[in-house]
């Protein structure tokens, strides 16, 4: 074999050797990378939330989980929303793969990524948290409804004050024609409004992760389904009315 010859193979076998590089790389970034983010990004946000209901012993009623809970999510998205988007909850994923926001193949791995980090955050603050208090607020589950009555009222509650929270992440997170740098901050002060309007009638738990994680942790379940089909319902709707009506012409289906 000539030099020559020699030369280039050996620059294929490099060509190569960066292609199967540049490969992973890619697939690290768009698939790996974004669910890590996802897990810490949800247990950080949660933990904060949690424990400011564990440790809420100073007669500040709702505002202190109210401004803890808004506060985390919006530093979570702010560090690491370039990553994931910082989604953190499974009802967001949900209307921003309906938005077309989200690769589809990823809003599985997104809500197994954000229950992990519900339990994560759930385990640290039992872990963390004389166990008189942790067992008065139940682990920091949601006790809120506590009979069939409040159903529907919590139920309602649960569609409204997900659909602000969604419509805000999707509005001024991700539609080309109305996102702003200032969506991190919004987000989060959104969760803070809805805690401090809604959080006697159904908790305001907004996500199913942050209910998850306690329930499992605490062994809490009564009305535990309340805080799955109210966000869900609520990402779904926002999803669509961003399809059809509010989206920008490369999100919407009609009228481009």
């Amino acid at each position: 074999m000539s030099d020559a010859e020699f030369s280039r193979m050996s620059i294929k076998d490099g060509d190569s050797d960066n292609k199967r590089n540049s490969s992973w790389h890619l697939f690290f970034e768009q698939y790996v990378q974004p669910c890590f983010a996802e897990v810490i990004g949800t247990a950080m946000f949660l933990f904060i939330g949690i424990m400011s209901v564990a440790e809420n012993t100073d007669g500040t009623g709702r505002l202190q989980p109210a401004l803890a809970h808004g506060l985390a999510l919006g530093l979570s998205i702010a560090v690491l929303g370039g990553i994931s988007g910082g989604h953190f909850n499974p009802a967001v994923s949900l209307g921003a793969t309906i938005m077309g926001g989200l690769n589809l193949f990823l809003l599985i791995p997104y809500w197994i990524s954000q229950l992990c980090g519900g339990l994560i955050a759930a385990g640290l603050a039992k872990a963390m948290t004389p166990e008189d208090r942790y067992n008065n607020v139940s682990g920091a589950a949601f006790t809120t409804i506590n009979s069939d009555a409040q159903l529907g009222s919590a139920i309602g509650a649960e569609i409204i004050m997900t659909f602000y929270l969604v419509l805000a992440v999707c509005m001024g997170a991700i539609n080309e024609k109305t996102k702003t740098p200032l969506a991190p901050f919004a987000i989060g002060f959104t969760v803070t409004v809805d805690v401090l309007a809604g959080g006697d009638i159904s908790g305001a738990c907004m996500n199913p992760a942050r209910a998850f994680g306690p329930a499992v942790v605490a062994n809490y379940w009564d009305y535990h389904w309340v805080y799955w089909v109210g966000p869900m319902i609520a990402g779904a709707l926002v999803g669509t009315l961003i399809r059809l009506l509010l989206g920008d012409r490369k999100t919407r289906l009609f009228l481009k």
